[in-house]
């Protein structure tokens, strides 16, 4: 069976689709032809992804905040789904430093409610909590971080994550272990790039918002070293994911990775020099003196049980990933031009076709 075999006529719940990655998620998942429907916060700028594709109009829009359980619970009894994907979050590093208290509240008491929702609504036969890399307590390894390695997080951003999955894992085991319960499961993903996301410190949002203004970037850690992704990348693994515990079942439970493959991380300056090779109009600087909060400088994914057991594996080599993103954003910065919801499709066509090409059969 194909993804639009499993997703077209079902219900499919999205937290978070005003945000970057649920927004691509929610587009992707209509054109799958599910019914889709999203609770969220409002998009917080005329720019973000989900205003300027007009998703609203697309999709079934509920504005709400996960940290009201009750009402995300009623929401979930009102739409009775039959998926449900968790991407709602507090999702900026540095934010977290400035607000740890509403950064901890959205990403734990959030994942609770969401598991709350999902256990109170029996038509949920699939749930997924999207959470980050970040989850893992980083050593700084050369090698990638497995599934079973330790939650952790120095930073408040990179502390809730590991909460999150904690918590995760702790509704498995004592609430969707027996059968005729959800099968859930949780997603780890890196640093996730393309068109449409905005949000502020950020590298590549900056580096084009930056662009737009005619100045240069100023790059706080050139060297820090990150497993980017173009946004279609985890989100097709987040579907398989999805597909998988629906049709086969607690099998595909726990924690799963996706990831660039392992020699394909780069540094920050490296990424910014591929888009100067694409496009030579921006620009960037590297200040002597920022004084810098904790960021992690090395942090790899091993994606071997996805490969393994999902059958999935990235489809972009990083020229490509680079190649997708300014091209998004290009689209973006064009948009009095351009209907930006076909924009994003032609993306994921492209993309599912470079699949083919390579082999990469998204079946279960």
């Amino acid at each position: 069976m194909s993804l639009q075999d499993i997703y077209r006529g079902k219900k499919v719940l999205i937290t978070g689709h005003t945000g970057f990655k649920g927004s691509w998620m929610a587009i992707w998942l209509k054109e799958l032809g599910a019914d889709v429907y999203g609770y969220a916060l409002a998009p917080q700028s005329e720019m973000d992804n989900f205003v300027i594709c007009d998703l609203e109009k697309q999709i079934n829009h509920c504005e709400g905040d996960v940290r009201d359980g009750n009402k995300l619970k009623d929401y979930f009894q009102q739409v009775q789904p039959d998926f449900a994907f968790h991407l709602a979050a507090q999702p900026l590093v540095l934010l977290s430093y400035q607000d740890p208290l509403g950064t901890f509240d959205t990403n734990l008491m959030g994942t609770v409610n969401f598991w709350e929702a999902v256990r109170a609504t029996p038509s949920v036969k699939a749930a997924v909590n999207v959470t980050t890399d970040k989850c893992y307590d980083n050593k700084e390894w050369v090698w990638g971080y497995r599934e079973n390695d330790p939650m952790g997080g120095k930073d408040p951003y990179s502390a809730s994550k590991g909460c999150s999955e904690l918590i995760t894992n702790s509704y498995l085991e004592s609430f969707f272990k027996t059968e005729g319960t959800a099968n859930i499961a949780s997603a780890r993903a890196g640093n996730v790039i393309g068109g449409g996301d905005w949000a502020l410190d950020r590298i590549i949002p900056d580096y084009f918002r930056a662009f737009k203004k005619g100045e240069k970037l100023e790059v706080r850690n050139p060297y820090a070293t990150r497993p980017w992704q173009h946004v279609l990348e985890p989100l097709s693994g987040y579907l398989n994911l999805g597909a998988e515990l629906f049709v086969k079942g607690k099998e595909f439970s726990g924690g799963w990775n996706f990831g660039p493959e392992d020699m394909s991380n780069y540094t920050v300056q490296e990424l910014i020099d591929e888009i100067l090779e694409l496009d030579s109009t921006g620009g960037y600087n590297i200040p002597s003196n920022t004084v810098k909060l904790h960021e992690a400088i090395l942090l790899k994914l091993d994606i071997s049980k996805a490969a393994n057991f999902l059958r999935w594996k990235p489809v972009l080599s990083f020229k490509e990933t680079v190649a997708f993103t300014l091209k998004g954003y290009q689209d973006d910065i064009k948009i009095a031009d351009l209907n930006l919801y076909q924009a994003r499709l032609k993306q994921i066509e492209e993309y599912t076709e470079k699949a083919k090409q390579k082999s990469i059969q998204w079946v279960i």
